[in-house]
């Protein structure tokens, strides 16, 4: 790529990009140097590399007035093949170091999103799930892609085009000092020509291009939505195609809109750039001529200072515009750190023990909870909201004790909302108590490690979640180090190996996004084969025959039993009939436990349980077809 091209190609960056005009904290720039010096070799290196190019890029200019010079005196001609030779060899060394410094920028900039990256993958992965109920999936990862890329923009760059444009200019000016000082302070003063109308048009652009960006996002997201799998379903479910298809097309209409629109303005901005430079060219060549017939001027200082010349535009308007792209980059890079700043709610304590080893009982220990509110565990530009919703914090359970001895199972009934749910996060640590203690092993489970907690601790909920991807990787992320038998036999023991077998390519058969091309029943044995494979000591089963026919349920309660078999079990259930084998029930309304006891306890008591028990039986007996009763208790 040209001097000329490169300087073009920037000034188009500088004038497009967005103006931020707010100070950035000493603080951020501190955080960047951080993340900058494991890379400060490169950096050098980068910066060497531009100023050296800078140095070639002027010497060019220069040598072709000396070869202009050598003809018109028609001096030695040795002396213009030398020159010659030395252009050539410049040139040579400029595309070698273009060479160089691009791979030295990808190496930079990769180096540094992957460090962004990383980290702020690192800890998304720390935060509490009710950070991922609130956020924008979409808002999320767009601070892993797009403002990641912005930040190390400032480095590959911001870093190098500042360096040699300063170098560029300073040479460029002291040498066209020398050969006319006149045509020097009179390309000055035109100078306001070329960057008044640029800026102007610059901003106009910006402002199309965010405008773009915008339209482009919020097409992105409706496509997302429409085709994922729930997403086709319920358009197909209302009969809406043709309305969705005009809506798409409507908003597809304003992108392309915007696009010929910014297409348009591009030509024009860059059209009349190059025509200020040519109009510029045109003044030099003639009162540089002016100068060479009268002979104050000789006639290849004139083509150097041409030459010069549009290496001196570009380099000056760049810098001048070089705080826009600065702070762009700046403010990149504190979207990133923003995410960053966000503190987990849950974190492992220093001196954080391990589950005991054997049998585990799970004891609550008048546990009292509130969900935290979403300033605490979120953030207003994740949500795509103005401002965070400050309510939350109201306590929704309220002294909940009970224990669950090792190898026993207690079951969690009442009505949708109840709690029943709630109880069952705080026992993995998705959420922390705010009263009480929730213990496993007879530890806190604020005290033990959180690796040996999952280790322990196995959960099924209803909707059986599966990734995009083959059978075999969703089974080893219980236990990666599993081996191909001990697959066949966690399938067989949940009694799917028959299904394995027969998918087009067994094991790795990809079941598609979240699991749907299994049926319910399928995939929520896959998540109890998942878990045999774990080996947990304890189990956690949330309405896990939920929204199941009879058939499907009765297959997925038989691989239960395998997977309750010597584990301690805590179960929810909205069908009672599954449950009346607990050792012990109890029943959750407003957040309390109003009753407790064994099935034949509880229907003797005639309370709320042998209510639920008659209702549900009742209405069992009087639908030949089972209908599925209820969705997740919260």
């Amino acid at each position: 790529m040209s001097m000329e091209t490169t300087a073009w190609t920037q000034l188009h960056s500088v004038m497009t990009a967005q103006q931020e005009r707010r100070p950035v904290a000493r603080a951020t720039l501190r955080r960047i140097a951080a993340f900058a010096r494991p890379h400060r070799a490169r950096i050098a290196q980068f910066v060497l590399l531009g100023v050296v190019t800078a140095l070639l890029a002027v010497a060019t200019p220069v040598l072709a007035g000396h070869v202009v010079d050598a003809i018109v005196s028609r001096g030695d001609q040795g002396t213009v093949v030398r020159l010659a030779l030395l252009i050539a060899l410049i040139a040579l060394a400029e595309a070698a170091l273009g060479i160089l410094g691009r791979r030295l920028s990808a190496t930079l900039g990769e180096g540094l999103i992957l460090d962004l990256r990383t980290a702020v993958f690192d800890h998304v992965q720390r935060m509490p799930v009710a950070f991922f109920t609130r956020t924008r999936t979409g808002a999320l990862v767009s601070r892993l892609n797009n403002d990641v890329i912005g930040a190390q923009r400032a480095f590959s760059n911001t870093l190098s085009g500042v360096v040699s444009n300063l170098v560029t200019l300073v040479l460029t000016l002291a040498v066209m000092v020398t050969l006319s000082w006149q045509i020097t302070l009179l390309a000055l003063v035109l100078l306001p020509l070329f960057v008044v109308p640029a800026r102007r048009m610059g901003s106009r652009m910006a402002r199309m291009q965010r405008e773009a960006a915008t339209l482009n996002a919020a097409m992105g997201t409706r496509m997302t939505e429409r085709f994922s799998a729930p997403g086709a379903t319920l358009v197909k479910l209302f009969g809406r195609p043709e309305e969705e298809s005009a809506q798409f097309a409507a908003r597809a209409r304003r992108v392309a809109d915007i696009g010929v629109r910014t297409a348009t303005a591009q030509s024009v901005f860059m059209t009349a750039l190059t025509l200020v430079s040519s109009l510029a060219l045109a003044l030099v060549y003639g009162l540089g001529g002016w100068f060479a017939l009268r002979g104050t001027l000789e006639p290849g200082a004139v083509v150097s200072l041409a030459l010069l010349l549009t290496r001196m535009y570009a380099p000056l308007t760049a810098l001048a515009g070089a705080r826009v792209e600065v702070m762009s980059a700046l403010v990149s890079f504190e979207r990133v750190f923003e995410v960053l700043d966000l503190q987990p709610l849950i974190e492992d304590k220093p001196d954080a023990r391990d589950v005991p080893e054997g049998p585990v009982a799970v004891e609550f220990d008048d546990v009292r909870f509130g969900y935290p509110s979403a300033d605490k565990v979120s953030l207003a530009s994740l949500e795509e909201v103005a401002s965070l919703d400050t309510r939350g914090g109201d306590e929704v359970l309220h002294g909940i004790s009970f224990r669950a001895e090792p190898g026993r199972t207690v079951a969690l009934v009442g009505s949708s909302g109840a709690g029943k749910s709630t109880i069952a996060q705080l026992l993995p640590r998705l959420y922390d108590v705010d009263g009480g203690a929730v213990r496993v092993g007879g530890v806190d489970v604020r005290d033990l490690s959180a690796g040996s907690l999952r280790a322990t601790l196995g959960m099924v909920t209803q909707d059986g979640h599966l990734f995009h991807d083959t059978v075999r990787a969703n089974l080893l992320l219980a236990r990666p180090e599993a081996t191909e038998p001990e697959l066949w036999e966690a399938l067989r023991r949940s009694r799917l190996d028959d299904l394995v077998r027969s998918l087009p390519d067994g094991l790795d058969t990809v079941v598609g996004e979240r699991g749907y091309r299994l049926s319910g029943g399928e995939r929520q044995r896959m998540t109890i084969a998942r878990l045999l494979l774990a080996r947990q000591r304890v189990v956690i089963l949330d309405e896990a025959t939920a929204h199941l026919d009879n058939t499907s349920e009765a297959a997925v309660q038989e691989a239960l039993a395998e997977a309750l078999e010597g584990r301690t079990a805590v179960v929810i259930a909205h069908r009672l009939s599954t449950v009346r084998s607990a050792d012990l029930i109890l029943v959750v309304e407003g957040g309390r436990v109003v009753e407790r006891g064994t099935h034949e306890e509880l229907l003797a008591a005639q309370g709320r349980y042998a209510e639920l028990y008659r209702t549900q039986f009742e209405a069992r007996d009087a639908v030949p077809v089972s209908v599925e009763e209820g969705g997740a208790a919260a």
